[in-house]
């Protein structure tokens, strides 16, 4: 099976918006474009496009063609503040930006403009990278919608899930409507709208990324990180969002991740680890076959496939709703249940449900919380990595009166296999497209590695890619 790059795709100009970094700062280094072109040709897509798509709760046009004009002048002083000088982003509506509304899905925080940027935000800026605008999200980082949101549609199929709750930065980057996006996860919410758009998503260590001015949801569970069409512009997100912060006392107090090994394909010394019952029981069959497939390339550039044992697993995952809910009522403890009725369907069922968790449910839970991870620590003795699906199956019909419904019964479930035991105990994961089912719809794989070995997994996940060679894998032009 031979390596082939994903580079030099030829991409026609009016297919800008689909460049990754590489191509956009090349374009930039042949003074073909500049960061004010390129801002300018996202802003008009996003124009014509989201109308119908919905990703973006508030376009920062006027912020980002400024902001671009500078950064136009700096790469003509060669003064480059980074890899993502000039690179347009995108960033879920949690995320504080000064001066511009934060609303995290809601109608309660309609208001709320705050008066410093997130560190992540913070950190992007000063890698040089021009932010396009906030991105729409289920109410609170949830499974449902504020009716006075929109609900983003998915761009394989409108009338396809779009993965909860970054379905904003999942649909605007697969659309190309940014070149890359931020997510948050605290049950599998930048897993699985990578899954549903055909994106690249790392749900990093807990603590190697900054929560500091990003509204909470579960705090002992959240995450942030990037959303991508490629594994590399992942990596590049990834780095300059990483670090130690003053103001988050629960970073790590480590450097940030380098990612100069990623193009190197020789896997030999890596064992990944595979659990046969855990990745196919009660899994699609199609999804089950793409797993096998990644198994067979890896295996190929020379990692060891051992298997393991995770049978029992689903037996943890009832506690993440006990432990999430309280912690989001108290996340919200300011509005509910003052304003309840601003709320929509969903998280406010949601909310309910936290309202009714007493301390022996959450010690108990936190205990079961605790089983999982000892689970888990038990099975990777011994491996490099771990390779499973993101999630059970490809995206499944919904519609609008089903997210701006009552509260479903998928949280805690099996539905969340592959994601909430790594938001339970903070391990990195990377999801990668693995091309379409026979639906046309996006299938995905994850890599899940120990604490900080994000360098190595988006290796494992860069050699994938690079053989699967998904070749303007986006659903139009």
């Amino acid at each position: 099976m031979k390596d082939v790059g994903i580079v030099d795709r030829n991409l026609s100009k009016d297919q800008i918006h689909y460049q990754n970094i590489q191509e956009i700062t090349a374009s930039y280094s042949s003074g073909e474009q500049t960061a004010s072109t390129i801002t300018e040709h996202f802003l008009k897509r996003i124009e014509v496009l989201d109308p119908t798509y919905l990703s973006y709760a508030t376009v920062m046009g006027n912020e980002a063609l400024k902001q671009a004009e500078i950064l136009s002048e700096e790469w003509s002083r060669n003064h480059i503040r980074g890899p993502l000088h000039g690179i347009p982003i995108a960033v879920k509506d949690l995320c504080y930006t000064k001066g511009i509304r934060t609303m995290g899905g809601t109608a309660v925080l309609e208001e709320n403009i705050p008066n410093h940027d997130a560190t992540v935000v913070s950190k992007l800026r000063s890698f040089g990278a021009v932010i396009l605008g906030k991105l729409n999200l289920t109410e609170g980082a949830m499974g449902g919608y504020n009716p006075r949101r929109a609900v983003p549609k998915n761009p394989w199929d409108i009338k396809k899930w779009t993965g909860s709750s970054s379905s904003g930065s999942g649909v605007s980057t697969a659309a190309g409507l940014c070149t890359g996006s931020l997510g948050s996860d605290t049950g599998g919410s930048i897993r699985f709208p990578s899954a549903a758009c055909g994106l690249v998503g790392i749900k990093p260590t807990y603590g190697r990324v900054s929560r500091y001015g990003v509204l909470d949801l579960g705090q002992t569970l959240d995450h942030v990180g990037p959303m991508t069409r490629d594994v590399r512009d992942a990596a590049l997100i990834l780095q300059a969002l990483s670090g130690f912060d003053v103001n988050d006392l629960t970073t790590l107090p480590v450097v940030p991740p380098h990612f100069e090994d990623i193009e190197k394909t020789d896997l030999n010394g890596v064992i990944i680890g595979y659990s046969e019952v855990y990745s196919e029981e009660g899994v699609d069959k199609e999804v089950v076959k793409a797993v096998h497939d990644a198994a067979d390339i890896l295996r190929y550039h020379g990692a060891t496939i051992k298997n393991i044992d995770l049978e029992g697993i689903d037996a943890f995952l009832p506690a993440w709703k006990t432990i999430c809910t309280a912690e989001a009522f108290n996340a919200h403890s300011e509005f509910f249940p003052e304003r309840s009725e601003e709320y929509g369907l969903w998280f406010r069922g949601w909310l309910q449900h936290g309202t009714s968790v007493s301390a022996q449910d959450y010690i108990d839970a936190s205990r079961e919380r605790e089983l999982c991870n000892g689970r888990i620590r038990e099975a990777f003795n011994g491996i490099t990595a771990m390779l499973s699906p993101t999630v059970i199956k490809p995206p499944h019909d919904v519609d609008d009166s089903i997210s701006y419904g009552p509260m479903d019964d998928r949280r805690g479930t099996s539905f969340q296999r592959f994601t909430v035991p790594f938001d339970y105990n903070g391990y990195p994961t990377v999801s990668v497209p693995a091309g379409l089912n026979d639906d046309a719809l996006p299938l995905s794989i994850q890599i899940s590695g120990h604490p900080l070995s994000e360098e190595l997994l988006c290796r494992i996940a860069r050699t994938y890619e690079k053989s699967i060679n998904l070749i303007d894998f986006h659903p139009f032009e």
